[in-house]
């Protein structure tokens, strides 16, 4: 037999879990008449919490947004799955307030049943991240600002330093935002160019809300976009492999984050620009077809020389017993 206190908190657990739930519904769950969920309805109610309540034969209990958090019930699983998101937010060094995350964490753990903060407590002594630090800092007020934007379909002013050093400044209608190896990126149309562009956000100086508003196309990949954009920067190595083998095999095996592949006449081109060669040959070592390198002439030499050593070492006579 459940307690009055035990069947309200059932209430709200149901009402947030279900958009929303008929007082029959709710009465067959809690195994008590209609009559005694509408008083726990009314006490719901008068605790702030806005649960509305539509009436007539196919009426039904829904819980609204309101300007008060009501207290959230979450499963075992739920609450781990929270915790470990807390956790990465934090060791990813995400343009989130760090008193923030800790005083979520904190929060979550003191409403947390003994066991179930064992469990926490235990992964975070048993997980260890190896991440390295961001290469280029974040403030989160540029993200934020730029996520309403994005939201709202409004318009925005930015001060920009490009890669140069070159400084500018300029209304863009921002389409969507992109987390990609180690740096943010949005994407959307530029109106000094005129054109779509991408720019990469902590290179944003200034951001301002303008009061236009625009529409976002409605067959634009903001991923798509930057990843390409990125493929195709000036002032860093421009990688272009040709790959015996089918282009579903290769999307298979190359994922979007890593480059571009397209067919063409000669082949399967894998197209990526990069910084440094080191991890994108040992890549294309680990590849189970034929590959032909076009550009650049570093990246064949390094390859080369990888298979001189691998050679070396395998040549090697072993020591005697």
């Amino acid at each position: 037999m459940y307690s009055p206190t035990a069947r309200l908190l059932t209430v709200l657990e149901l009402l947030q879990s279900y958009r929303q739930m008929s007082g029959t519904e709710l009465a067959r769950r809690l195994e008590v008449d209609v009559r005694t969920v509408r008083r726990y309805i009314v006490t719901l109610q008068d605790m702030g919490i806005p649960v509305e309540a539509e009436r007539g034969p196919y009426g039904a209990y829904q819980l609204q947004r309101g300007a008060k958090l009501p207290p959230l019930m979450f499963t075992d699983s739920e609450a781990i799955a929270l915790a470990l998101g807390l956790l990465t937010i934090r060791e990813f060094h995400f343009p989130v307030d760090v008193a923030a995350v800790e005083g979520a964490l904190v929060k979550t753990e003191r409403v947390m049943p003994e066991k179930l903060l064992g469990q926490i407590r235990g992964l975070q002594e048993a997980i260890r991240f190896n991440v390295a630090p961001p290469p280029a800092s974040l403030d989160n007020q540029t993200l934020t600002l730029l996520n309403n934007a994005v939201q709202q379909h409004q318009r925005v002013h930015l001060h920009y330093r490009a890669w140069g050093g070159d400084e500018s400044e300029r209304d863009f209608d921002p389409y969507g935002i992109v987390f990609n190896d180690g740096y943010w990126y949005t994407a959307g149309y530029c109106h000094l160019r005129q054109d779509t562009r991408t720019f990469r956000l902590d290179r944003i100086a200034a951001l301002e809300a303008r009061e236009a508003r625009f529409e976002r196309p409605t067959d634009f990949d903001v991923l798509e976009h930057v990843l390409n954009s990125i493929a195709h920067l000036s002032g860093i190595r421009q990688i272009e492999v040709l790959l015996e083998t089918s282009l579903e095999h290769a999307q298979e095996l190359i994922h979007p984050v890593m480059g571009s592949v397209e067919l063409t006449e000669e082949g399967v081109l894998f197209r990526r620009a990069v910084s440094q060669l080191e991890w994108i040959s040992l890549f294309l070592l680990t590849l189970d077809f034929p590959i032909h390198i076009c550009q650049p002439e570093e990246l064949r030499t390094m390859i080369r020389e990888y298979g001189v050593r691998a050679q070396r070492i395998t040549n090697e006579a072993l020591p005697a017993d």
